[in-house]
């Protein structure tokens, strides 16, 4: 029998975890979020799934949650960590996985090899996302917040989707500077050269929002 995954506790606090330390924002209003085609055929892989022994650690315990959700509400679940369909369905279809690391090898492996429309899917996923402006939570001065919003204008206009970046260990009071720095420099990229750097922030966000997915169903489960 399939376990059901908490999907809207998860996905609420996924949701609110996409501040800091990953962010990602658009600097226009947030319109309603398109239904997403199904799509038959997940990226394929030569990795073959692997059951997993049970175990009572917490960590694994939200694992084991996870590889027994049916698949439905698995997908779900993990389109709060990235927004490329394909990228849940391939994730969904090499359940189970033995331990964390298999995980987030498996989510990096399909972050690679993600084509330009999951790309995009993923980039206009991220704003979606009701949040305020991507760094304006951050400790600073009136002036940097307006700089940090200009900014997030100018990328918007050159690359044509929104700014995503992964803080991972960076301090709440430098994230303001740390963002608006980011983006000036890549507003200097061409277009192929950013498209790569956004995607591999995005795999960067993706595998530190599947840990904390992980470790919140283990919360769950321990309630």
């Amino acid at each position: 029998m399939t376990a059901q995954l908490p999907l809207r506790s998860c996905r609420r606090a996924l949701e609110a975890a996409r501040g800091p330390p990953y962010f990602s924002c658009s600097t226009h209003p947030t319109p309603p979020a398109p239904s997403r085609p199904h799509e038959e055929d997940p990226l394929a892989s030569d990795i073959p799934p692997q059951r997993p022994e049970p175990s009572s650690e917490p960590t694994l315990l939200g694992l084991h949650r996870f590889n027994e959700a049916d698949a439905g509400a698995a997908e779900e679940a993990l389109l709060a960590c990235c927004g490329s369909r394909r990228w849940a369905l391939r994730l969904t279809a090499h359940r189970p996985y033995p331990d964390i690391g298999s995980l987030l090898a498996a989510a990096s492996e399909a972050s690679y090899d993600l084509r330009p429309a999951d790309l995009a899917e993923a980039l206009a996923d991220e704003s979606w996302m009701p949040q305020p402006l991507l760094g304006m939570r951050a400790p600073g001065s009136q002036a940097a917040h307006t700089a940090l919003r200009a900014a997030h204008a100018a990328y918007e206009a050159r690359f044509g989707h929104v700014f995503v970046v992964c803080l991972e260990g960076v301090a709440p009071e430098e994230m303001l500077d740390t963002v608006l720095s980011s983006i000036r420099t890549r507003l200097a990229n061409d277009p192929d050269e950013e498209r790569l750097i956004a995607a591999d922030e995005l795999r960067r966000i993706a595998l530190t929002r599947l840990e904390h997915l992980v470790a919140t169903h283990s919360e769950a489960g321990a309630r």
